[in-house]
């Protein structure tokens, strides 16, 4: 982060300065105690389980030189330090991120969707650099809080930033949009998760196209058409929108889709005049819509599709997902990060076209998809199933549901009401030879199970 002043920040977020010169600098912005780094703005946040104003001494302590409160007897008995006093500090703190990627003038992609959004910015990210300094989020920061934290690691020398934006209700994507005012905007999808918060697909529609709510002529939205949601011809706005799809009628046509199983994807891209053959070393065949999003997205700054393939095949995904592990003949395909019923199929998908002895899907809860959380979860069974799972394991009640769709198919469940239950069964249970799938709402922790899996002792 470029420097700024506490005189500075008390103009941008209409502070009071209530204590120091205004003259002290800050480098970096924190809002958890535990990880606060020298040069950093603390801002002292209200949560529900915890109030961060009990933490300014702390943080203090560590040598912060700048609070951002908005209780000013947080500053009582405390030297040597620089407080400003803000109506609300959430506000203060976006206001600050709105205002400084104004002034480093960074090129911004956002991406949303219901699943497919973090692996879709990474890629934008991977093809970017090949041409642009280029900045992203830190891990999965894609929130209220998270977005800021993330713009605090850009400076003023990049020249490009991908930016992740989610949501679970209504008017959520609206504030962030207005935080981060971004010039180009990706949809991967409208599924349906968050379905509890907002009651309809409709409504999640609605909540996603928030992205463009300060869209202007020099924006442009990028959608995948092959989602049944998201129509060019029904968006209507005074912006240019781009579509990708299988179809053959879209600006971006994605074919001859192989999936290669966990080896990765291979597709033909077509726009106007322009083919190409691309290849993705990371597995899902789902990947290649994704990757044609990011593409489209930086043909839009003169990246070449050669830049974009060099991009493509040097990525690596954030976090748990769809990532292989092996112990002694053992393979784990660990998609542990989160799970709704699209990305849990395709999840699935990459497992049936992987060659191996035995294919076994460890799968537990789907959080919010609402009065039809039990159907959801049993046509994921059926699913795995259908398509050449061997073993169902279900973990913790709502996989119960899961478990009965698969043995309605023919094939074999297992049931555990906790995921530490199966961890003495493990022994009993793997072969040499087995794929593994490690899959669930990220609540439940499934990482821990592909962890066990690989200390087991065979």
């Amino acid at each position: 982060m470029d420097a700024i002043t506490a005189k500075e920040l008390a103009e941008v977020t209409s502070g009071n300065l209530l204590k120091g010169s205004g003259n002290e600098i800050f480098t970096g912005i924190c809002t958890d105690s535990r990880i606060f780094q020298e040069g950093d703005v603390f801002f002292a946040l209200k949560g529900e389980l915890a109030d961060g104003h009990e933490f300014v001494p702390m943080v203090i302590d560590k040598g912060c030189k700048i609070c951002v409160v908005s209780d000013e007897k947080a500053a009582d008995d405390c030297e040597n330090c620089t407080f400003i006093v803000v109506k609300d500090t959430l506000p203060a703190l976006q206001t600050l991120t709105k205002w400084y990627l104004e002034k480093i003038a960074v090129k911004k992609i956002a991406i949303t969707g219901s699943v497919g959004k973090t692996s879709t910015r990474d890629m934008v990210y991977y093809i970017l650099k090949e041409r642009y300094k280029t900045g992203r989020p830190i891990k999965n920061y894609n929130s209220d809080v998270g977005i800021p934290l993330t713009v605090a690691k850009f400076s003023s020398e990049l020249e490009m930033a991908v930016l992740e934006e989610g949501m679970e209700f209504a008017g959520e994507l609206h504030r962030l949009v207005d935080m981060t005012r971004p010039d180009v905007a990706i949809i991967t999808n409208v599924g349906i998760s968050h379905l509890e918060n907002l009651g309809s697909r409709e409504n999640l529609y609605k909540a996603k196209m928030e992205i463009t709510d300060f869209f202007g002529e020099d924006n442009v939205l990028i959608i995948n058409e092959s989602n049944d949601m998201l129509d060019k011809n029904n968006i209507s706005g005074n912006y240019k929108v781009i579509s990708i799809g299988e179809k053959g009628s879209e600006d971006y046509v994605v074919s001859d889709i192989r999936d290669r199983g966990i080896d990765g994807v291979d597709f033909t891209l077509t726009h106007k005049d322009k083919r190409k053959n691309f290849t993705l070393n990371v597995p899902g065949a789902h990947n290649a819509i994704n990757a044609a999003l990011a593409v489209a997205g930086c043909d839009l700054y003169g990246v070449t599709w050669e830049e974009a393939q060099r991009g493509l095949l040097k990525m690596e995904l954030t976090g748990k997902r769809l990532k292989i592990r092996e112990n002694k003949g053992i393979r784990v395909l660990d998609d542990s990060y989160n799970a709704a019923p699209d990305s849990v199929k395709s999840a699935i998908k990459t497992m049936e076209t992987t060659d191996c002895s035995r294919r076994i899907a460890i799968l537990g809860a789907m959080n919010e998809l609402g009065d039809d959380t039990p159907k959801h979860h049993y046509e994921v069974g059926r699913f795995a199933a259908e398509h050449k799972v061997d073993v169902v394991i279900g973990i913790e009640p709502k996989a119960k549901d899961i478990v009965q769709g698969a043995v309605d198919c023919g094939i074999e469940g297992i049931y555990f009401d906790e995921k530490e239950d199966l961890y003495p069964q493990l022994k009993k249970i793997l072969k040499e030879g087995d794929l593994i799938l490690t899959k669930a709402s990220m609540t439940r922790h499934f990482w821990e199970i592909a962890d066990e899996i690989m200390n087991l002792e065979l």
